[in-house]
Parts: structure tokens; C-alpha cells; sequence
């Protein structure tokens, strides 16, 4: 079952979801919308083999921005750390980043009932 806005706030209030940091401005009808934080992280190489470790780049997006490079996978992290006791987290991209082209994620959009962590 989604979570309605009221229901959402109902949960934190009981403390089996948090979010941190929280903005009561974040919350739409039947979701939260969190933030891409300020580190990122690429593959050194371009070919990626499964059953090997594959090294990676990590930076922090400077105050003026980042320009992402076409082809180039990057690993984001939220600027929000969850805790969701008793549901099921989903993590969705929004419609306008999505006709930017960009994904939030490839197969791993649901979390685990006591998923306690940022998302990556």
C-alpha cells in the first residue's frame, strides 16, 4: 500500500519511518522527495567486469555545479538518511529528470522493511 501524505506524517510522528535531514516542503501527496547528495563516484574503467572488484573515482559536486558527460555512469548518493520500520521504501525518479534522460536507478528502486541508510 503507498502512504498517503497524512499517513507519512503519521509514521514519522511514530517514528517507524524518519528522514534526516526533513523538510515538511518535501513531502507531496504519497511521497518525499529527497535530494541528490554532494558526492559522487565513477568507474575508473569503462568496461566493468561482475566478478572482479571495479575501482572507483569519488568527488564531491563543487559549489558551482557538475556537468554530467554523456556515457559516463555515475553512483550518487541522497543528502537524506532514512529509516523505514515497518514499509517498504520505493525510490523513484521524477518525470522532469527522466526527460532529462537521466536514471535514479537501474534494478534497485525498493528497499528492505528496516532499510536504515542513505540510498545509493
Amino acid at each position: 500500500m503507498i502512504l498517503s501524505d497524512k499517513r507519512i506524517l503519521e509514521e514519522i510522528e511514530k517514528e517507524t519511518i524518519k528522514i534526516k535531514p526533513y523538510s515538511r516542503e518535501f513531502l507531496g501527496s504519497n511521497s518525499y522527495d529527497v535530494h541528490l547528495g554532494k558526492h559522487l563516484a565513477t568507474y575508473k574503467d569503462k568496461t566493468l567486469d561482475a566478478k572482479k572488484h571495479n575501482e572507483i573515482n569519488h568527488f564531491e559536486i563543487p559549489e558551482e555545479g557538475f556537468v554530467l558527460q554523456p556515457g559516463e555512469l555515475y553512483l550518487g548518493v541522497t543528502e537524506e538518511y532514512t529509516e523505514t520500520h515497518v514499509h517498504v521504501p520505493f525510490l523513484e525518479g521524477k518525470s522532469s529528470t527522466g526527460r532529462l534522460g537521466i536514471d535514479i536507478h537501474a534494478t534497485a528502486g525498493k528497499g528492505d522493511v528496516g532499510f536504515c541508510g542513505n540510498w545509493t
